[in-house]
């Protein structure tokens, strides 16, 4: 037997180790499985090249409770370990194993899919564990070993009689970590770390209908028919699937492996994912991958944090920002990569050249993807338009890259259900849509059932107006206008369709100057200036006496400072202010100016504004008791 202390440069490393080399405690059963996976996967590569003259099999890797011995055993079949190894990668802590393995075999093996890191990643077992035991027999011919470590720096190391090949670690559970004890525990991380992992994985036994077994079926004397049960048999619980569709040639799956694979992510997840993108590079940095585009909802919050990160098959985390762009965290889907570097946990992702390699990448193949569908099939991209709409827009506005290339497939859609590129919106009313300092107005709804009569009032005029109603439609106008030149956005029941030039307008006023200068006065003496500017105009339509529009500048100022963005909370609550739009060709205008008594005008100008405020959802409280009041008093 060989007795001695193991190579640290701090005495106390293991309390060390229990308290901060990992964020949470549940890692410990990753890092021990994939040491496993590791330890099999660089047999399978030996065997290969033939430098390891056994039979590799079908190895499986087992993990095991033993509830009653307060013990958790995992079991690999991989190349195992001589007694000197054990002194050199378990005795000097911090020494990797993979490190030396790939660059011994840098060229054969860089395809193999080892993960790396025994050294530290086998000593989180004693966070968990008050002793650890492995006893490991190496593919060589020789002698197998047992290990034995109490957590303190002292340990054993002696023969074993173990015949098999390979390594089983025994865990010997500390009273503060019993959970890991339960089988619903245990089988919550397989399913949450390793079930992906290269290497089949077994955890228990599960029953089966026997597939050599017919139920047979039989008569009675009435001729009624019955039918065996199903004869059940005992296999292997695997917990995983080891060739996920994320490792495979996207020449190698269909539609239905993709739609499988998504169900397996998200089994609780009932709706199809709208397509995919199958991410797939070897330089300059290895990353595959699968994302999905599921349908959006505005509440960009809630879709956030579904993407699932993992090294060579292990999940690492669920928090992908730094890597995928924050406009793409809300999508779904998988990204594997050996080249994001990660701490010692592998659950922070350290800054690098790399990093930014991979989001850049990313981003082109998702905009390069959506032109793609959208020159393939134009009707079925308008059809999921507004399902994906709010992660292009996100994208227009947090990534300059995307931004360019989204041109080519952004869409605007118009109240009709129509929908224009920005060059087939530019083409289409640049001809009609100017206002008086020559830019081209786009003229945009934000809600077509609050903003009916105003939709219905420019279309009459020919105007062309879009449906805008994303949560971040106001950031977006200000970027498309600092890009773009000479063209603004406004509302449609906004005060900047008041400056529109219309081609042909010769509507004059009804009311000669007297008149205006009088109904001008008698206005402003009833409507509040400190809430409504008014302004007087000819319009062709005597449909809408008083219209209420709110100054663009002002809504969007509003708009932006109930969003966060820009900065905005410096200006504090930014005033209500409102243009009253009276049209001097209406007949009401006419009656207000032939009433008597003055009383007769004061009410029938409150009332008109009143209704103008109603129709623009500005009238509550107090102020929309009286209108009622007052509407039934006229009534009668």
């Amino acid at each position: 037997m060989t007795k001695g202390n193991i190579n640290v440069s701090v005495e106390n490393i293991f309390p060390l180790i229990k308290k901060f080399l990992y964020s949470d405690h549940e890692i410990f059963l990753r890092e021990l499985v994939s040491n496993a996976t590791d330890a099999t996967l660089k047999l399978k590569h030996l065997t290969n090249i033939g430098d390891a003259k056994v039979e590799y099999g079908n190895p499986v890797i087992e993990v095991k409770i033993d509830k009653e011995g307060k013990k958790l055993h995992i079991i690999d079949q991989g190349l195992g370990m001589t007694a000197d190894e054990v002194e050199k990668y378990i005795n000097q802590v911090a020494f990797s194993g993979a490190e030396e393995f790939l660059d011994k075999y840098k060229d054969s093996a860089k395809d193999s899919g080892i993960i790396g890191h025994f050294g530290l990643g086998f000593y989180s077992a004693f966070m968990v564990a008050e002793k650890v035991e492995i006893i490991t027999k190496s593919f060589k011919d020789e002698p197998a070993a047992h290990w034995t470590c109490d957590g303190s720096p002292e340990f054993t190391l002696e023969p074993s009689d173990k015949t098999e090949r390979g390594t089983e670690i025994i865990l010997h559970i500390a009273e503060d970590s019993t959970e890991f004890l339960e089988e619903s525990r245990i089988s919550e991380l397989l399913n949450k770390y390793n079930k992906f992992m290269p290497v089949s994985i077994k955890f228990g036994t599960k029953q089966i209908n026997d597939p050599e077994h017919t139920p047979e079926t039989t008569k009675d004397k009435d001729g009624k028919e019955t039918t065996e049960p199903h004869r059940q048999i005992t296999v292997d619980n695997i917990i995983n699937n080891p060739n996920p569709a994320w490792t495979k040639q996207p020449a190698d799956l269909k539609d239905e492996d993709y739609s499988q694979f998504y169900r397996e992510l998200y089994p609780m997840q009932f709706e199809e994912p709208l397509f995919n993108i199958h991410l797939n590079v070897d330089y300059p940095f290895n990353l595959t991958g699968i994302l999905y585009f599921p349908k959006m909802s505005n509440d960009m919050q809630i879709q956030k944090d579904k993407i699932q990160l993992y090294q060579n098959q292990v999940f690492v985390t669920d928090n992908v920002e730094g890597i995928v762009p924050e406009f793409l965290t809300m999508l779904r889907g998988v990204i594997d990569s050996p080249d994001i570097p990660l701490n010692v946990s592998r659950s922070y992702l350290q800054a690098d050249g790399a990093v930014k390699k991979i989001s850049s990448y990313i981003t082109r193949k998702v905009a390069d993807k959506l032109k793609s569908l959208f020159n393939n099939n134009r009707e079925d991209f308008e059809a999921k338009w507004n399902d994906i709409k709010i992660v292009i827009e996100y994208g227009m506005l947090s990534e300059e890259k995307f931004f360019e290339k989204a041109e080519a497939f952004t869409l605007y859609p118009t109240v009709d259900g129509k929908y224009y590129t920005y060059e087939e919106l530019f083409n289409k009313i640049k001809a009609n849509q100017t206002d008086k300092d020559g830019k081209l107005v786009i003229l945009y709804a934000s809600d077509k059932d609050a903003q009916h009569s105003y939709i219905e009032s420019a279309k009459a005029k020919d105007y062309e107006v879009l449906l805008l109603d994303s949560p971040i439609v106001s950031h977006l106008i200000q970027k498309l206008e600092s890009t773009k030149d000479n063209i603004t956005f406004a509302r449609v029941d906004g005060d900047h369709v008041n400056n529109l030039i219309k081609k042909d307008d010769t509507t004059i006023s009804k009311l000669d100057e007297d008149q205006t200068k009088a109904l001008d006065e008698l206005l402003k003496s009833v409507i509040p200036s400190d809430k409504f500017q008014v302004q007087l105009e000819a319009m062709e339509s005597t449909e809408t006496p008083f219209t209420i529009t709110q100054p663009e500048f002002m809504r969007r100022m509003k708009e932006m400072q109930a969003t966060g963005g820009g900065g905005m909370q410096m200006f504090g609550n930014m005033p209500e202010m409102y243009n009253v739009i009276v049209n001097t060709n209406s007949k009401l205008v006419s009656d207000i100016l032939a009433a008597e008594a003055k009383e007769d005008k004061e009410r029938l100008i409150t009332q008109s504004l009143d209704l103008a405020r109603l129709s623009q959802g500005l009238l509550k409280g107090e102020e929309l008791t009286n209108f009622i009041k007052r509407s039934y008093d006229m009534i009668k």
